[in-house]
């Protein structure tokens, strides 16, 4: 691992010109990682993966000051920080830009977010002590202006960076990191008051880094979960997603959840707590979805939430005691409060429509004895093609996440087998072998809802029985159904698809215990 060329540029013209300049920050964290600084590796060490753009500089110079420096930077902000574009010609590794920032104190935090005042300084110590954890109060640089105690020459082969830069390290961030610990810059509380935000990031640092939370630094965050509510929610999303992408996503949740954060973010997972299910479920509803999630080998965020919010609805639809307890329509509540949920952390629409679309369908029917290839066109119709992997990802997790020994059973794996014998068949209207465009002239009708109802009859027909999507029986098919009027026609396309819907539903019910 090595500094960019262009960084360390950065910060010799800055010392040329007469200012002190360091790296700071996760940068110096994630160097210092990689290399393990000569001790043995953890597996979380070896997951550290630097983004190219995630280098920032530190300095005493003040932002009028960097950008005579650097004439072609730019600074929009109030909190000191220019942004240095790396031009195309002397890129590296993808780096495009840095970000080069005045050392700065803050002063009150009214609204637990943003400081009331921000503050230029003449020291780098201000500027650390400032920052949220031990780990992220590291700089590394040669300036010779700046000398602390707590100042060492690193030597290690493993970290290419120029002879004489030293590592400033002024609260224990390379014991912390030698401990794996995730601990507060001074006073917990005091950290946590400026930006509520840090305590989802504490979380959020545990997981990506596999580390522990500092026991005096995990109390503050239980004394002050509840301030988390002045957060807003896109920035709560980012953490969050943040969380579930890293190695130990499992873990991260119930470190929400210990931590008394989790009923502020996410409160409806709370409510399955200690809810028992049926004789298919030996974890109560909360532990099932932890442990759901913790089997999710797929690594998109999406697949994970969905993982994680499966069931839900379960404590709102629960009927019943003991082993017959049934959770009837669980699924379909469950996208609707996951819908909620997502549309209150912010998530876009796509985000939502694909985790409730997963939700919705987790449960569905696959016996091999029963079910045949129109069963499978009807469920990839039903949910996507794009969707049947992650829907398969979602059900081997929640029988993991059962306590279930084995992932992949033999119909799983069937099912798989016959996605890729009808992959080619018609599942949607777009692969039917005509069109509402030719339909129109065909049968000298107008553009209307007419149109819609026929293709969807016509699907019906053809997802039952691939060899009709022939154009001529497709035509010859589309002249007898203009005989009927709108509502026969309507009525005739919702029969051949509920009916056909509402025996797959029910064979899934009696597979899932659910009446």
């Amino acid at each position: 691992m090595e500094i960019p060329k262009q960084v360390q540029n950065i910060l010799q013209r800055l010392e040329k010109a007469g200012y002190e300049a360091y790296v700071v920050g996760g940068c110096v964290r994630d160097l210092l990682l990689l290399a393990s600084l000569g001790r043995a590796t953890n597996a979380a060490h070896a997951n550290v993966r630097m983004n190219p753009n995630d280098w920032d500089v530190t300095t005493n110079a003040r932002p009028e000051e960097i950008t005579k420096v650097f004439p072609d930077s730019k600074y929009e902000n109030e909190f000191g920080t220019v942004l240095i574009k790396i031009a195309e010609d002397e890129r590296e590794d993808g780096l495009k830009y840095v970000e080069v920032t005045t050392y700065r104190s803050e002063q009150g935090y009214s609204d637990r977010r943003h400081p009331d005042e921000v503050q230029f300084e003449n020291s780098l110590d201000k500027d650390l002590e400032r920052r949220d954890f031990t780990i992220n109060a590291l700089a590394l640089g040669a300036s010779s202006k700046f000398q602390a105690p707590n100042s060492r020459e690193i030597i290690n082969p493993e970290i290419k960076i120029p002879k004489g830069w030293k590592l400033v390290d002024l609260f224990g961030g390379l014991k912390d990191i030698d401990k794996k610990i995730v601990r507060a810059v001074g006073e917990p509380s005091d950290r946590f008051k400026e930006d509520a935000l840090r305590m989802m990031r504490a979380v959020r640092f545990a997981v990506q880094l596999n580390f522990e939370i500092e026991p005096k630094t995990e109390r503050a965050i239980v004394k002050l979960a509840g301030a988390i509510k002045f957060v807003s929610q896109e920035r709560i999303h980012d953490e969050l997603i943040k969380i579930l992408q890293s190695d130990y996503p499992a873990d991260g949740i119930l470190l929400l959840y210990k931590t008394k954060l989790l009923r502020y973010i996410i409160p409806e997972l709370e409510q399955g707590v200690g809810v028992a299910q049926n004789k298919h479920h030996p974890y109560p509803v909360f532990k099932h979805a932890v442990e759901s999630l913790r089997h999710t080998k797929n690594k998109d965020y999406q697949v994970r939430l969905a993982s994680l919010l499966h069931d839900v609805a379960k404590p709102k639809v629960k009927e019943g005691m003991g082993e017959d307890a049934t959770f009837y329509n669980h699924e379909y509540a469950g996208a609707k409060m996951a819908k909620r949920i997502m549309e209150r952390l912010k998530f876009s629409r796509e985000d939502i429509n694909r985790v409730t679309n997963l939700v919705r369908n987790h449960m569905f029917y696959y016996n091999v004895d029963e079910v045949t290839a129109a069963s499978v066109r009807r469920l990839i119709n039903k949910v996507g093609r794009e969707n049947l992997q992650d829907l398969i990802d979602l059900r081997v997790a929640d029988r993991l996440g059962s306590g279930t020994p084995k992932a992949m059973p033999y119909k799983l794996r069937h099912l798989q087998y016959m996605m890729k014998k009808v992959q080619n068949d018609p599942v949607s209207v777009k692969m039917l072998k005509i069109n509402g465009d030719e339909l129109m002239p065909l049968l000298n009708i107008k553009p209307g809802p007419k149109i819609g109802a026929m293709l969807d009859v016509l699907l019906a027909e053809v997802i039952e029985e691939p060899e009709l999507n022939e154009k001529e029986h497709l035509e010859k098919r589309s002249r007898e159904l203009n005989k009927m009027d709108l509502d026969e026609l309507c009525a005739k396309a919702k029969k051949v698809i509920e009916g056909r819907r509402e025996k797959d539903e029910e064979n899934m019910k009696g597979e899932f215990w659910v009446k």
